[in-house]
């Protein structure tokens, strides 16, 4: 391999290491978070769903989360992976 046919593989691969630096592997450590957050999920956790739905879980059965909503406490059941966030209840307080 002579030295011209080095010099035309180093731009791809600056730009694929550039590309996995600032979007693959940011991305992979925010899915990362988000399954452990679904997985530490517990009753009594105060949540939003991916749909923008509050609640509080009521009943984990595997890959189905009850919460309780609104001041009647409808019941609704969904899957795991609806879970978008766990409202941080220190936040609320302050």
């Amino acid at each position: 391999m002579n030295l011209a046919n080095l010099q035309g593989l180093i731009i791809p691969l600056g730009f694929l290491a550039i590309f996995y630096f600032l979007i693959i592997r940011p991305q992979q450590k925010k899915d990362k978070k988000i399954k452990e957050m679904r997985n530490n999920l517990k009753i009594g956790d105060d949540v939003i769903t991916i749909g923008g739905i509050h609640g509080k879980i009521a009943k984990i059965k595997e890959d189905i989360i009850t919460i309780e909503v609104g001041a009647d406490k409808t019941k609704l059941s969904m899957a795991r992976w609806a879970i978008g966030n766990i409202v941080n209840k220190s936040a609320d307080e302050n």
